[in-house]
């Protein structure tokens, strides 16, 4: 067996860097740490290799890239083979009703808040500028008592 730990880090592939950028950094609190060079820069060519003109951002322990190698038309599908969604962890169902607020007002796509008992969780679906499936998870508040 492998001894597997947390996710290290993710990237997802964009038709736009800068669409994409100013999503993640302004409505998800994603810092960027690494940026592609310009063109012109020596390092460009090395850099590519590794970057694909895309940028490297942060948020608490996740690392993920942004990767503008789609074509401008494509858009992510959730049924091929792939990625289904990512989930990002919320404090509580003020911040998915938070959330619902600076979405309506950003034209974000979402759903309405999900809560799913089996699990102990309620959940907020939303899409990116790619369309690609985003969700944010809360705890469920406990049940009252009867």
């Amino acid at each position: 067996m492998i001894p597997c730990g947390e996710i290290h880090h993710l990237r997802l592939t964009v038709t736009d860097v800068q669409r994409s950028r100013e999503f993640y950094t302004h409505l998800l609190g994603f810092e960027v740490i690494v940026e592609s060079p310009p063109p012109e820069d020596p390092a460009a060519a090395e850099t590519f290799k590794v970057l694909f003109g895309g940028v490297v951002m942060t948020r608490g322990n996740l690392i993920m890239g942004l990767r503008p190698m789609a074509p401008p038309a494509d858009e992510f599908h959730p049924d091929r083979v792939g990625l289904d969604h990512l989930s990002f962890s919320v404090p509580g169902r003020a911040d998915l009703e938070q959330a619902i607020r600076l979405f309506d007002e950003h034209g974000v796509t979402h759903g309405e808040i999900t809560g799913l008992a089996a699990f102990g969780i309620d959940v907020l679906s939303f899409e990116d500028p790619d369309g690609i499936q985003l969700e944010l998870t809360a705890p469920a508040p406990a049940p009252a008592d009867a």
